[in-house]
């Protein structure tokens, strides 16, 4: 969110901030904003399930909808910032007619990390072994699940939000993996169990 905040103050750009609500969205600010996951738990709690990598209703219900609603720009007129380099997400996106304007001009990962370097800010997500395991939602259900232990590991506090949203629909995000309370308890016991190879499963905002 900070980082959101930072594009706005030092480049200028008006940002509008929306949020979920069950029935539509609202507007509001940096200052205002839920931080703590309230819209995500408003919509789980409206279809009493949870997002799952068969029904991945999150991003179109949290993100696209309200953004549509706002703007009522089509997919046609609808910018993605999918980088050239991510080559398994650019058919599907074209597919809908979404703009790929980093695809047209052949931006790659090294090219956006040559621009933040020269950045007065950036988003501050450290990595290992050039991997970031953060970004977008932090513990995402579509993570394998090496990648969400180690979020966990690295801070164990980030899991309780997660395994507070199976509890209350008695279900888990994911059917494969451990539950997130699972893994929390894992990490305290500072288990090293899982495969560090295991690829994460492809999911983006435009998927």
């Amino acid at each position: 969110m900070r980082f959101v905040q930072d594009c706005s103050e030092n480049w200028g750009v008006p940002i509008t901030w929306l949020e979920y609500r069950p029935d539509g969205y609202i507007v509001t600010d940096f200052d205002h904003a839920s931080r703590n996951g309230e819209p995500f738990n408003l919509l789980t709690t409206k279809k009493s399930y949870l997002p799952n990598p068969v029904t991945r209703f999150c991003t179109e219900e949290l993100k696209v909808k309200p953004i549509q609603a706002l703007t009522g720009l089509r997919d046609d007129e609808t910018m993605i910032g999918v980088r050239a380099d991510q080559s398994h997400r650019i058919p599907k996106l074209r597919a809908r007619g979404l703009l790929l304007p980093l695809v047209t001009a052949g931006v790659y990962k090294q090219n956006v990390r040559e621009f933040w370097k020269s950045s007065a800010f950036d988003l501050q997500l450290s990595e290992r072994d050039g991997i970031t395991n953060l970004g977008n939602c932090d513990l995402c259900f579509m993570k394998g699940t090496a990648q969400k232990m180690a979020i966990v590991s690295d801070k164990p506090s980030r899991a309780v939000w997660w395994a507070q949203q199976e509890q209350k629909i008695g279900a888990t995000f994911h059917k494969d993996h451990p539950s997130y309370a699972q893994m929390l308890k894992f990490s305290q016991e500072q288990r090293d169990m899982f495969d560090a190879n295991e690829e994460a499963i492809s999911c983006f905002c435009g998927d």
